[in-house]
């Protein structure tokens, strides 16, 4: 940006910073609003609900838990059907219910009500949190099944939490169907326990499973550096057994999260060096509890949070303000939010992110309400960009920083996404530099903008500008 002088400049380039790096970028009115008070105004959408849409409610887990096992059972008998070359009865109705059933659908629906919800939204600040959180917990919809629960983990388990305390947020988050299918809990077994017991006299040996409680320490709250051990990995394996899912096959009992006492493994657990005695489900919960507010996750999730929002490499400072405010809060969103906005350091007026292909859509659809999304168009298009939802292969989680979208294949994406979106809209390119950034675009970028030959062309430059890709 350039270096204002003016009080109004300086306002602006304040409103700047708080809509592009705060939030998911302005849309048409939100500069302006911003300006009388940057962190007021984002201090306002602290504590505000995302997913607020009654109007188009959409399945829970336990509905697509249902409706899986439905459509697998469906599936199965036209199969079935089909190879002995046989008519079943019904045939046509099953049909239509596995054509509308297919995961690959229920995945669009979710995608797109995210997508066109975050567009639209007054609080893209939160939105921008709910996508962090999100990526901090990811799962990836890597088969059917997954494609059904992945999007419901963050409506269901982050959402309600999102401004609330992180233990709340993580234990809901680890007992999540989402969660305990992707990283295979339900298959976890202690070795002692009822079920494991009974398994090994019939030499079909159920094993522990340390998938969840390996990431639970390693990305979800501690860090690799955390301080904990493999033997803190497989007790912690032991505290969580029996946290699973019921696939009820009727709708007798709704399917979900279940505390099975048959596969738990019984006795103490003594992880990062405290005693948790037996105590069946609340044996885990209070290990999680603990986790959340432990030294080790308050400088990871401060790192995390200040080089999300703020830098690549955030400053030392701002990590620290982040970590003690976790710290003397116990993991309370709200402060930290709080802190971080207050923070001189995440004001600093140099660009220092690249935004994401996730970021960088939602900040053109937002400017030119180019939102509306329909049927598999944001998919294909966040998957064009490289950020395809819920398939970040890892529990990783996409990546953070500049060197995971800065690519040749990256920039090649965001120009033909950029030409695409430019043709679609109608809002003039000087509308659209007004509405972005006021009167604080550089010379350099304005001129090439409004010199294009066409308003497509211009619009497509504007979306490619370094002040709109980077915040």
């Amino acid at each position: 940006m350039n270096n204002h002088t003016s009080t109004t400049s300086d306002a602006q380039i304040a409103a700047v910073i708080a809509t592009h790096r705060f939030g998911l970028g302005p849309k048409p009115g939100e500069l302006r609003a911003a300006q009388t008070n940057p962190k007021e105004w984002l201090k306002a959408q602290i504590g505000t609900r995302v997913f607020n849409n009654p109007q188009q409610p959409l399945p829970t887990s336990s509905d697509l838990m249902l409706v899986y096992y439905q459509f697998r059972q469906t599936k199965k008998q036209l199969d079935e059907a089909e190879a002995s070359g046989k008519k079943i009865l019904k045939q046509a109705q099953l049909e239509l219910f596995a054509e509308k059933n297919k995961p690959v659908r229920h995945f669009e629906n979710f995608i797109n009500d995210s997508l066109n919800q975050a567009a639209m939204a007054n609080n893209s600040f939160a939105w921008r949190l709910l996508d962090f959180f999100s990526n901090h917990f990811s799962v990836s919809a890597n088969n059917g099944g997954m494609k059904f629960l992945a999007p419901t983990l963050e409506r269901e388990a982050i959402a309600p939490h999102l401004f609330g305390k992180f233990a709340d947020m993580l234990v809901a988050v680890e007992s999540h169907p989402a969660m305990l299918v992707y990283l295979n809990n339900e298959k976890s077994f202690g070795p002692n326990s009822t079920a494991g017991k009974r398994s090994e006299k019939r030499n079909k040996k159920l094993g522990l499973n340390e998938n969840l409680a390996r990431e639970i320490l390693e990305l979800h709250t501690l860090g690799v550096n955390g301080g904990y051990t493999q033997a803190d990995v497989i007790e912690l394996a032991k505290a969580i057994t029996g946290w699973s899912i019921h696939l009820a096959r009727d709708k007798s009992t709704a399917p979900g999260f279940v505390f099975r006492t048959n596969t738990h493994e019984p006795g103490a657990r003594s992880i990062l060096g405290k005693t948790y005695p037996a105590s069946g489900l609340a044996q885990g919960q209070s290990v999680l509890r603990d986790l959340a507010v432990h030294p080790a996750t308050a400088k990871h999730l401060a790192f995390k949070l200040a080089r999300h929002f703020v830098s690549d490499t955030p400053p030392a400072s701002l990590v620290a303000t982040l970590e003690k405010t976790w710290l003397t809060s116990g993991g309370d969103l709200t402060r930290v939010m709080h802190a971080l906005v207050d923070a001189q350091e995440a004001w600093l007026p140099e660009k220092q992110k690249l935004k994401t292909p996730r970021e960088f859509l939602l900040s053109a659809s937002r400017a030119s309400e180019y939102a509306k999304w329909q049927k598999h168009q944001a998919i294909n298009a966040l998957t064009e960009l490289g950020q395809q939802p819920f398939n970040a292969g890892s529990p990783a989680g996409y990546g953070d920083t500049a060197a995971a979208w800065n690519g040749a294949d990256a920039l090649r994406a965001k120009i033909e996404f950029s030409a695409t979106a430019a043709k679609r809209i109608n809002t003039p390119a000087k509308t659209l530099i007004e509405l972005c950034f006021g009167d604080t675009l550089s010379p350099l970028s304005r001129q090439s903008i409004l010199r294009a030959e066409s308003q497509a062309q211009a619009r497509a430059l504007l979306f490619l500008s370094p002040e709109f890709i980077r915040r």
